[in-house]
């Protein structure tokens, strides 16, 4: 995606739509929101990245008991094992993943989408291969007129207004 993807889960999100959401970049969920992996219950395995993105967010472990299981996951645990980004109150959750929309919105989004490439990509490689595609990135980073503009709004304590450029 050209651009940062949130998911605002509240309700529940069972096997593929539970993975759905898992592929984005951000989750917040509602309190009542559950996450289930209930594939093995009905002779299945994960699908729809279940099997890559589960040990990615929460370890081999916590993969493999969730996905063996089935057992429903409430947001509030699913946060704190870091299967989601945030857990909030029902009432919020709409309010919240909007503000943070405009948040991401108003910050440079090839930079935001080069760290999710990064981070990514980084998840196959030893730390120097990482640490010298971190240093491309940075040096193709460095010389975008974003980071011109963030540099120049911060010695001038002013909002930046980035242009994705």
């Amino acid at each position: 995606m050209p651009v940062p993807v949130i998911a605002a889960v509240n309700g529940v999100a069972a096997g593929a739509g539970a993975n759905l959401a898992l592929c984005c970049d951000l989750v917040v969920a509602g309190r009542s929101a559950s996450f289930i992996q209930a594939f093995t219950k009905i002779g299945l395995v994960p699908d729809t990245g279940g099997t890559w993105l589960l040990p990615r967010l929460v370890g081999p472990a916590r993969a493999l008991g969730i996905a063996m299981l089935g057992d429903k996951l409430p947001a509030e645990e699913a946060a704190r094992i870091g299967l989601i980004w945030q857990c909030v109150d029902d009432a919020a959750l709409t309010d919240t993943t909007a503000a943070l929309a405009l948040k991401l919105a108003g910050m440079p989004t090839r930079a935001l989408v080069a760290t999710r490439q990064a981070m990514a990509a980084a998840q196959d490689m030893d730390l120097g291969t990482a640490l010298a595609e971190e240093a491309r990135i940075q040096r193709e980073m460095g010389n975008a007129d974003d980071y011109r503009e963030g540099v120049e709004a911060f010695r001038a304590k002013r909002a930046p207004v980035f242009k994705d450029r």
